[in-house]
This record gives C-alpha cells, sequence and structure tokens, in this order.
C-alpha cells in the first residue's frame, strides 16, 4: 500500500496549512515572526529538508515558510505547468498569498534554480536571493551544452529521466530503493541515515509525486531545443538586482562546485560564494548548524560584501 499526502504533515514547532495561489494548492508550513523568507526545495525531497530552518531562522526573528512545490508532498498535483516560467509564477503568487510582496527566497537544487529565475524575471518579489546546491540556469546551460565531462557525468540521472514510464516505475519500487541511493550518492559521510532516508523514499511513493517530479526535468530537458526554451534563456539575460548569497558544498557529485562557480557574473548587486568543506549537495540538512551560521549570518548584515 502507498503512503498518502497525510505522511508530509510531520509534527514539529511549526504550522501545516494550505495556501491557494494561481488556481493551485500549496502545502506550506510556517513558523515565527518577522521578514518572511520562503524555502523551496529539491529533488527528491519535500518541505522537511528544511526542518532545521524552521527552528533556526524563527529563533533569529524571522518568519519562515516551506513550501512543498508543486507536484510534491501535500501540494496539487495537476497534469501540466512544470516549466520554470510557471513554477516561478506559482512562488510569486504564493508570496502574496501569504500577505507579502516581497520574499526572502532560499532554494535548493531545482528550488535553487526557480529562485534564480524568479530573481531575473520579477525581481520585485525576491528581496535576497540564497542559492544552494544551484548555479545560475545560464551557467548550467553554458557548462552542459560546452560537453563538459564531469557534469555530463553527474547529470547523468537527468538524462535518464528524460524517458517515459521507466523512471517512475524505478524510483517508487522496492519502496523507493533508488531514491535512498541518490541521496546516499549525492551527499557527503555521515549523511543521511536510516529514518531520514526512510521519511524521503515514503514521500517520493505518494502517488503522482515520482510523475510530476519527472516533468520538472523532462521540460528542463526538451526545452532546450524548443522555442519555450530560448524564451526562457532570454528572460535569464537581465542581471540580478539583489544581495545574492550561494552556498555549495566540497564535495557535492551531483551538482559539481566548478559548475556553480561563475554564477556571481549573473549577479549585478552584492554577491557572496561560500563553499563549504566536507558537505555534498544538501548543506542544509548534512551540517545544518554551520549552513544556519552562515545563512543567518549573511541576512542580518545590512550591507553584505561584494
Amino acid at each position: 500500500m502507498r503512503p498518502d499526502e497525510s505522511l508530509v504533515t510531520i509534527d514539529g514547532p511549526w504550522t501545516h496549512r494550505g495556501v491557494h495561489a494561481g488556481g493551485t494548492r500549496f502545502h506550506v508550513v510556517e513558523a515565527g515572526e518577522g521578514p518572511l523568507v520562503l524555502l523551496l526545495h529539491g529533488f527528491p525531497q519535500f518541505w522537511w529538508t528544511w526542518r532545521h530552518q524552521l527552528v533556526s531562522l524563527p529563533a533569529a526573528g524571522y518568519r519562515a515558510a516551506a513550501v512543498d512545490l508543486r507536484g510534491y508532498g501535500a501540494s496539487d498535483k495537476p497534469p501540466r505547468g512544470y516549466d520554470l516560467p510557471t513554477l516561478a509564477q506559482d512562488v510569486v503568487g504564493l508570496i502574496k498569498a501569504l500577505g507579502e510582496s516581497g520574499a526572502i527566497v532560499v532554494g535548493h537544487a531545482l528550488g535553487g534554480l526557480l529562485a534564480w529565475t524568479m530573481a531575473a524575471t520579477d525581481p520585485k518579489s525576491v528581496r535576497r536571493l540564497v542559492a544552494v546546491a544551484a548555479p545560475h540556469p545560464l551557467r548550467l546551460r553554458g557548462v552542459l551544452l560546452r560537453g563538459s565531462p564531469g557534469q555530463l557525468r553527474a547529470s547523468a540521472h537527468a538524462l535518464a529521466f528524460q524517458l517515459p514510464f521507466y523512471p517512475e516505475i524505478r524510483l517508487t519500487s522496492r519502496e523507493g530503493a533508488w531514491v535512498g541511493t541518490l541521496l546516499e550518492r549525492w551527499s557527503g559521510p555521515g549523511w543521511p541515515g536510516e529514518e531520514v532516508t526512510r521519511t524521503y523514499r515514503d514521500a517520493f511513493r505518494i502517488p503522482g509525486v515520482a510523475h510530476c517530479a519527472m516533468e520538472y526535468y523532462r521540460w528542463l530537458g526538451r526545452s532546450q531545443l524548443r522555442p519555450d526554451g530560448a524564451r526562457y534563456a532570454r528572460s535569464l539575460r537581465p542581471p540580478i538586482e539583489v544581495p545574492t548569497l550561494q552556498v555549495h558544498g566540497a564535495l557535492d557529485t551531483c551538482m559539481l562546485p566548478r559548475t556553480a562557480q561563475g554564477s556571481g557574473r549573473y549577479v549585478a548587486a552584492p554577491y557572496r560564494w561560500r563553499i563549504m568543506d566536507g558537505v555534498g549537495h544538501f548543506p542544509q540538512e548534512e551540517q545544518p548548524e554551520r549552513f544556519d551560521a552562515e545563512l543567518i549570518g549573511w541576512l542580518s548584515d545590512d550591507e553584505p560584501e561584494r
């Protein structure tokens, strides 16, 4: 029997609620009061990847809100809308539905690509940008189009995800064992552990999640050869005009550090690059205290250095 959406309503010092934006219902987990920090997860996770930050950010005086993106967790799983421009509009609408005109946006991996997209295409909605394990989309596109052997090998899973049906079957069979394999392959030593792995494996088996997650990758891959991909690339040309923090794990084998380096060329505002030694693709979970110190220290700096 497959898990259902109730699995992701995990108890903690936070509240769960449904928020409607643009005709889609999103599952949002909130804690604290103060400036809004919107937390966007990546693959193969859900809001729970930010559980540590849902404690540390409120303690530092922020309102933290972690969302299940379209197709994940307890959010709606419509048949379409898994392109980055639509997803960016999802999050812009979500910020407004949460009663704010803008937010500090923190995105991990695919959530980081989404955060970069928002900052370029709807800059008024992003007050500060934090990209975790996520190069600027144009930087990533350039690296892949140049045929970088290292990043092409690291992105082999994304190529396999272009196939119909097979990835969904593989990701959900044997109780989501491949999800656990990917988490372990991409992380640094000592993480994730059995309990964390089981949580993500079960959440990925919620009906519809695996297919929706693959649709993100299918759009990323196939749009490179279509007009919508060219339009998306053009929309990213304006420089980022908000202070930007980019955090990357030195041991990231999914998105290589040298792929992410160089993203600062797309930022016209104060920009800070931080590499975390001994950490893989999931800094916010692998070493949350170090990550939180970096994040909150940067947020509290009124004039972050260039």
